[in-house]
């Protein structure tokens, strides 16, 4: 049975939902995930969990709505004025993945500032997907493989990809209630296990996340291997 995992990765569904019920705008739903967002980064401090890696703002998101896009862009800078300083005071190390022309040159800045700022930080690290897309992701591996005249392998791959700095995620969950990854981590969710959520992302809580922290236990992670190979395994290492 596996453990804790060393590496989760969310997709964040189900702000704009929230919303809707509510009779509220779609970015009050965006304002309500970065609370779950900060209860979910504390939740994993306190379960061991060394990486959080989450989906904030897809490549495909800008074709949503003018006023959603914008108020997301608001949300974004406002977070990072307000958040940073205490995921900071947490031990957490901040890190942006993905594309980031088209962002403004205000936004730009503060990506780098909260990366700077919290650099030096070792209790958790978390990913931000912003303008991200897993396909992107592989394409500007391999551009940048051509680009130094890299023989394009699966290792060089991996070691150019934008989340080449954590290992591959051990879990990924998707809230919402969709069963699908939506162009997620493509390349390094190849052996994770999915956990699929029906709770909307604003009202993930520590308890829903213990649901699946369970169900990952649970799982048994063979790699390829047969259940014999993975117990013949484990009993050598036992007896070493």
């Amino acid at each position: 049975m596996s453990q804790v995992p060393h590496h989760i990765a969310i997709v964040m569904d189900g702000n704009g939902r929230w919303a809707t019920r509510r009779f509220l705008p779609r970015v009050a739903g965006h304002r309500q995930g970065v609370e779950s967002l900060r209860r979910c980064a504390r939740a994993c401090l306190e379960r061991g969990v060394a990486v959080l890696t989450v989906f904030a703002f897809s490549s495909e998101n800008w074709s949503r709505p003018a006023e959603e896009v914008s108020g997301l862009m608001e949300l974004l800078a406002l977070a990072l004025a307000r958040e940073v300083p205490r995921l900071h005071a947490d031990g957490v190390r901040v890190h942006f993945v993905g594309e980031r022309e088209g962002l403004s040159d205000k936004i730009r800045a503060g990506l780098a500032e909260a990366e700077a700022a919290t650099a030096g930080n070792r209790r958790l690290t978390l990913n931000i997907c912003f303008n991200y897309g897993g396909r992107w992701d592989i394409a500007q591996a391999a551009a940048r493989l051509a680009e130094r005249g890299e023989p394009i392998t699966e290792v060089a791959l991996d070691r150019a990809m934008a989340l080449a700095h954590v290992p591959d995620p051990d879990l990924l969950i998707r809230t919402g209630g969709e069963q699908r990854i939506s162009n997620f981590l493509l390349w390094q969710a190849a052996y994770s296990e999915l956990y699929f959520s029906d709770c909307l992302w604003p009202d993930f809580d520590e308890a829903a996340l213990d649901v699946a922290l369970a169900a990952f236990a649970q799982r048994e992670r063979r790699f390829g291997k047969t259940s014999e190979q993975l117990l013949s395994h484990n009993a050598s290492h036992a007896r070493a």
